[in-house]
């Protein structure tokens, strides 16, 4: 059976509330006081009579159930905020990370293709004509263009180091928050858990086993009116045709006479 809706208690809130009553009824021999569990009513039919009665069980633990729900909304808000304000860091500083990351990932591609071109040219002219001035020149603009890549690519692994290890602090930071803003959501968790257990659910639970009319049919346990309400229904009063006006005269009916016909042989003929 599913939890029955309480208006004080959140949808994300009611598997909790399942949870602890559960709890409750599987713990029920250890307490002395429920002790009567199985006797009258098994713990499946308290735990159907409670679901029923949501509203009025956790209505005793309202004022612990506020203070966890605002929180929870108040961690929720602040990772709300860290979100949206990286968002906008990202797209303001997102153009020049973009320029940035264009030249750091061209800068060795054409400087190590110049290399490439220059050295093999400038190679084969000195190989065709060693006296050429124009090979060497190719030759070393080679080596210049090679330095260059090389070191464009050691500026782009010093650049990667460098961000993998401002994430990670930043991760950390994060994690050091969020370790300090649960741990006050979870006090107030704590207190609700146990108000709900000790005012709301603990008490919901001795009263139905207290009931002397609670049965294997009871569905509610009607001890305490102001606990939990009693909800009447009456059939309609229908009567009979007698209550209503006088009836009049029934009418009659009689069947026809029919009579057979007189049948005879030929000698008698009728008169």
């Amino acid at each position: 059976m599913q939890m029955t809706s309480a208006p004080h208690l959140l949808a994300e809130d009611g598997p909790e509330y399942e949870r602890i009553l559960g709890d409750a009824l599987r713990h029920a021999h250890e307490r002395p006081d429920l002790e009567g569990v199985g006797d009258r009513l098994n713990t499946e039919q308290l735990r159907t009579m409670a679901l029923g009665a949501t509203a009025l069980i956790t209505a005793a633990a309202a004022t612990e159930y506020e203070h966890y729900t605002k929180a929870r909304d108040e961690l929720r808000r602040a990772a709300a905020a860290e979100e949206t304000a990286v968002l906008e860091g990202a797209r303001s500083t997102g153009a020049g990370a973009g320029v940035g990351a264009v030249v750091t990932v061209l800068t060795p591609l054409l400087a190590g293709a110049a290399a490439v071109i220059f050295l093999l040219v400038g190679y084969l002219l000195r190989a065709v004509n060693p006296s050429l001035t124009f090979g060497r020149s190719l030759v070393t603009a080679g080596w210049f263009f090679a330095c260059v890549a090389a070191a464009a690519i050691l500026v782009a692994a010093v650049g990667l180091l460098i961000t993998a290890l401002r994430n990670g602090a930043t991760s950390r930071t994060a994690e050091d928050e969020e370790q300090e803003l649960p741990e006050e959501v979870a006090r107030a968790r704590e207190a609700w858990r146990h108000a709900l257990l000790e005012r709301g659910i603990l008490p919901f639970l001795r009263d139905a086993l207290a009931d002397p009319t609670a049965g294997p049919a009871a569905r509610v346990p009607h001890r305490s009116p102001d606990r939990i309400p009693k909800i009447g229904y009456s059939r309609p009063d229908f009567s009979g045709p007698e209550d209503g006006p006088a009836a009049g005269p029934r009418p009659t009916f009689t069947s026809p006479d029919f009579s057979s016909p007189d049948f005879g042989g030929p000698e008698h003929q009728p008169d």
